[in-house]
């Protein structure tokens, strides 16, 4: 079979962006590959995908479709080109902060190259298992799914936790923070049994449940004990705290971050011998989904080094969705040579969004 542009593997240095964007709008927008969302979606749109959209910078004319993922059927959103039955590893949905959640299809493939981008093994000796303890959702949220593919492919396990972040995020809308934190003692409790009973190499949690975990000296000498690297994704993890935890509370521990959405079917990594004023840089799995910083008022990009509004992109063969406004802000950052978008830093979340408060609560 020959080889194309749009087959998905680590080493990305040898794509033109632009030439790639090209032969993807050929994909997503002919009748024999495309998707029949995209395929119905395009006679609304104000310009022709397969001639008008010529590199990565004319991404920016296609409109935010987000929020009608939370109401369209998952098979118009699987391209005809994978043929009639491709391998789907599940379909996962956004966290739901700001409304009902949006949901896509996973492919097995575009999964096992995230997950191996993503290198879950790193900060860890070379060729032996890891086990991995996720206090973190599971279910619909693809968080779960990348831990659990991480764990396999080094020959490990994944222990997991029951976490409902919904649940949370309802009680704590209606104030009701005694339920709250007995449901996070809950969480912690089940977390302590694992560490006390298993072997756990990776603990991979979500900050809020982090910062609680941190004050409970009983859980923090059992991670010291056996945890060898702390992943920690899914809400905003503060700069001072991330530099108590790695000078403080566990100086043998690799503690890195991931900084992603469902929207992009993934996650960026942290650089971890740099910074932004003590805050994690994030970079992305560039062209597959890539960042943009803008200026919310106007849609276009901030200056490297300020402040602004998150635009996620995703742009595979497994799904086109472009020009995503998140929830949250960041810095803009110069990104890896080679690549395309920025990179982010000192991720932080809006009040408010589409109308809804943003309640972050546990995840």
């Amino acid at each position: 079979m020959t080889a194309s542009i749009l087959d998905v593997g680590l080493d990305t240095s040898h794509i033109d962006a632009d030439a790639y964007v090209r032969e993807l709008m050929q994909w997503h927008f002919r009748p024999e590959t495309g998707t029949p969302y995209w395929l119905r979606r395009r006679a609304a749109l104000d310009f022709d995908p397969l001639t008008d959209i010529r590199g990565i910078d004319d991404l920016a004319r296609f409109p935010n479709v987000a929020d009608e993922l939370r109401d369209v059927p998952v098979q118009d959103l699987i391209p005809r080109g994978l043929g009639p039955n491709p391998e789907i590893a599940g379909v996962y949905e956004s966290g739901g902060t700001t409304g009902a959640p949006k949901r896509l299809p996973l492919f097995e493939d575009w999964l096992d190259a995230e997950v191996r981008w993503e290198d879950w093994a790193a900060g860890l000796p070379a060729g032996g298992p890891v086990n991995i303890l996720a206090v973190t959702p599971s279910g619909p949220h693809i968080i779960g799914e990348c831990a659990t593919r991480g764990a396999r492919r080094t020959g490990g396990v994944k222990f997991a936790i029951d976490l409902d972040p919904r649940w949370v995020k309802l009680l704590v809308s209606q104030n009701k923070t005694g339920e709250v934190a007995d449901y996070i003692e809950h969480i912690l409790a089940q977390a302590a049994h694992i560490l006390a009973s298993q072997r756990v190499d990776m603990l991979f949690i979500t900050p809020p449940l982090l910062t609680v975990l941190a004050a409970r000296t009983e859980l923090v000498q059992l991670i010291n004990k056996t945890v060898r690297v702390i992943r920690h994704g899914g809400a905003r993890m503060n700069p001072a705290n991330l530099e108590f935890y790695r000078a403080e509370l566990f100086p043998g521990i690799v503690v890195r971050g991931m900084y992603g959405s469902t929207t992009i079917l993934g996650a960026g990594k942290e650089r971890l011998n740099e910074n932004c004023d003590g805050a994690s840089i994030y970079d992305a799995f560039s062209p597959y989904f890539f960042y943009r910083v803008v200026n919310p008022a106007d849609g276009t990009d901030v200056e490297f080094g300020e402040r602004g509004r998150v635009v996620m992109n995703h742009i595979t063969k497994y799904l086109l969705l472009p020009n995503n406004l998140e929830r949250d802000t960041a810095y803009r950052i110069e990104p890896p040579p080679g690549t395309v978008g920025c990179s982010v830093a000192d991720i932080e979340p809006v009040a408010v969004f589409g109308g809804q408060r943003v309640i972050e609560g546990v995840y």
